[in-house]
């Protein structure tokens, strides 16, 4: 058989078996090889069947992917400050994990760790609350109660004092203030509300199934509020029936994990601004990312030792937070790559400008809203 006769027979075999085993893609349409296990395309398997394991399966890999990059990446994080954000931007990006993708797997973590204390905490609250609103009230009774004293069992207390003044060493500005008690009108003391309102107007309207806009007039609300005026009343009159402060507690612990995709870009822009001429802002998101996902490990690790290990002192806690300032300080050296001093300084108005300025303007933004959607 000559080269002429072999080529030709082999290209009509070629085409025959590609028209016979000719296949598309289920996901883009792309026309796939017989001997294709997954598509050029879009990679997805070639004639994959749906079951309840490859379901599972399929939404842990793309929510919670996490493979041997992780482990390659875990220990750096730790314990290289600036190692990974620096192989990153330098280039090497499928050798370690991706910075937003270890920020969501360890954030996950860290929140479900967090979930445990969360619980007790705001069940706490709501005991102690609920406590101190029964003490108040018994002191409240107890004193409203009691007999109160008239003017001449008033003077009969201060009598003899005024016959003593000079046994006793009391000068005449010491005696003049004595004297003066018996001059204040006794009477009822009025305890009666630990609220701004009259409970007791409020407890009728709300017993005989008032309209809330009824009850949010008497509370002292004005005829032309507006939305944000109607919806504080509307959360403090939620609060006053329910007299249950750990729902507004949990609200706020639900409003961090959103804080935080704000704070960590705000926490980028900051650095940018130190460090104008040292690459984009994406450069220094990267950094946040992997700076913000060392801040939960460490924190994870802490809360996991304290939940089934060992309740570790709170000075020993506090000297874990404060290590986060020297790893930042040694990751902004190591990925900025100035010198010891000027990182130190650098890294001390980073934090200072976050934690003074930045971050008690979020807490307050978050106690706010955790108010006013609780």
């Amino acid at each position: 058989m000559n080269i002429d006769e072999y080529s030709i027979k082999y290209y009509f075999y070629e085409n025959e078996l590609t028209i016979m085993s000719h296949t598309t893609c289920k996901n883009c349409g792309t026309e796939l090889k017989s001997y294709f296990k997954h598509c050029p395309e879009c990679g997805q398997k070639v004639d994959e069947d749906l079951t309840l394991g490859l379901l599972f399966n399929n939404t842990i890999s793309n929510y919670f992917s996490v493979d041997a990059r992780f482990f390659r990446s875990f220990v750096p994080l730790l314990f290289k400050p600036g190692f990974l954000a620096k192989q990153f931007v330098s280039g090497k990006r499928l050798t370690y994990l991706h910075p937003a993708q270890m920020y969501l797997f360890v954030s996950v973590v860290f929140f479900f760790l967090f979930s445990f204390v969360e619980r007790d905490t705001t069940q706490s609250f709501d005991k102690a609350l609920q406590k101190n609103l029964n003490d108040f009230k018994a002191v409240s009774k107890t004193i409203q109660d009691a007999k109160p004293l008239d003017s001449s069992e008033v003077e009969n207390i201060v009598k003899p004092f005024k016959e003593n003044q000079k046994a006793l060493g009391i000068s005449d500005e010491k005696m003049r203030q004595i004297d003066s008690l018996s001059q204040i009108p006794q009477g009822k003391a009025d305890l009666d509300t630990d609220f701004t309102f009259n409970q007791k107007t409020i407890d009728s309207l709300i017993a005989a199934g008032a309209r809330d806009e009824v009850i949010y007039n008497e509370m002292g609300m004005a005829p032309d509020a507006g939305w944000f005026s109607k919806k504080f009343y509307s959360q403090m009159l939620k609060f006053y029936k329910t007299r249950s402060g750990g729902s507004i507690l949990q609200a706020f612990y639900d409003s961090i994990p959103i804080a935080l995709f704000v704070l960590l870009p705000i926490f980028a822009l900051i650095l940018k601004l130190f460090y104008l001429k040292r690459g984009r802002y994406a450069h220094h998101l990267v950094f946040g990312f992997y700076f913000f996902s060392f801040l939960f490990a460490l924190f994870g690790v802490d809360l996991l030792v304290n939940l089934f290990v060992y309740d570790i002192p709170n000075s020993l806690d506090w000297l874990i937070a404060l290590s986060s300032f020297f790893y930042l300080w040694l990751a902004i050296r190591n990925f900025y790559r100035q010198g010891w001093f000027v990182s130190f300084f650098k890294s001390g108005m980073v934090s200072f400008v976050f934690l003074l300025l930045v971050l008690p303007f979020a807490l307050v933004v978050m106690a706010l809203t955790a108010f006013l959607m609780y």
